[in-house]
């Protein structure tokens, strides 16, 4: 029998037919006349020939380069031009030519807006690929052997870093008969030798998941999603607001918030200038330093 792994509070994800049919009945068309806008001043050289600086490249949606101690890691990386019957909203940041050779790769799910095999094939079977338990004999039958699948809380060390998987309020699915037959979570990052730690929260809704990981971690930056959390009634369990982004930074006790998740795929009715919006406004509220809120454009490096 198959292993279905469940969140921390037992919470499910479960939705009627008839609830998500009339979510995509009624479902609210999305204004074009804003988009995520690309960096005017990416220096791909300086991706490709760093080997010094810790950096952060957001390169749309929950992609992420992150340069660290001479190691190349991208999260759930997805170069896709279309979700399905969604096409994208805008070109990556980066263009996968341009990206420097990626050593380390890590999947926080096996949503395909996560997980994209025709980018993992195009990144290759040499690097090192760092997954949620349950994963690991999918990329084996796809002959993809340099891979871990770690249970939450479990740690592994490459190239001086501490990869630590960590949980997230979500659920998942490929096909009609693999529902959570593996795990959802987050990552955090931490540079050995520095101590710098980025925490990818990969895809989560609210829950109190994020004050047990701020108590474990001194966070320097916070990758966390902002979007796909409307219509409510149906997405509020696997997918945050604006405002409960806000509120997990806040219970993380994070020095820096990068938000993501956002303006690459219309997978619900929100909007990302709304999205953007309501981040600003709810930071504004709760009084946060606004030197600490990172809103990174499509290409945007930050040196930490």
């Amino acid at each position: 029998m198959k292993i279905r792994y469940k969140n921390l509070d037992n919470v499910t994800n479960k939705q009627s037919i008839m609830q998500v049919y009339k979510w995509m009945k009624k479902k609210k068309k999305m204004s074009r006349s804003y988009y995520i806008q690309h960096h005017s001043a990416i220096d791909k050289h300086f991706l490709r020939q760093n080997n010094s600086k810790t950096t952060i490249t957001w390169i749309g949606h929950s992609t992420f380069l992150i340069q660290m101690g001479k190691t190349n890691i991208i999260t759930d990386p997805v170069y896709a031009n279309s979700m399905g019957i969604r096409k994208r909203l805008t070109k990556p940041g980066i263009p996968f030519a341009e990206l420097p050779p990626i050593d380390i790769v890590l999947i926080s799910h096996a949503h395909y807006d996560h997980l994209n095999f025709p980018t993992i094939k195009r990144i290759g079977q040499n690097a090192q690929y760092l997954l949620p338990i349950g994963l690991k004999a999918l990329f084996e039958r796809k002959q993809y052997h340099h891979s871990t699948e770690l249970a939450w809380w479990d740690s592994k060390r490459l190239n001086g870093i501490e990869f630590t998987f960590v949980p997230a309020q979500h659920w998942t699915r490929r096909t009609l008969f693999d529902t959570n037959t593996s795990h959802w979570g987050g990552w955090i990052i931490k540079n050995g030798a520095s101590g710098e730690t980025v925490y990818f929260a990969g895809d989560s809704g609210y829950f109190k998941g994020f004050e047990l990981i701020g108590k474990r971690f001194s966070i320097d930056y916070a990758l966390l999603p902002i979007g796909a959390y409307e219509p409510v009634s149906i997405m509020k369990i696997a997918h945050m607001s604006p405002e409960e982004a806000v509120k997990s930074f806040i219970d993380l006790k994070a020095a820096s918030f990068i938000p993501m998740h956002y303006g690459t795929f219309k997978l619900a009715d929100d909007t990302p200038e709304e999205a953007l919006l309501r981040l600003k406004a709810e930071w504004k509220r709760q009084k946060l330093d606004e030197a600490e809120l990172k809103i990174l454009l499509l290409g945007e490096t930050l040196i930490l």
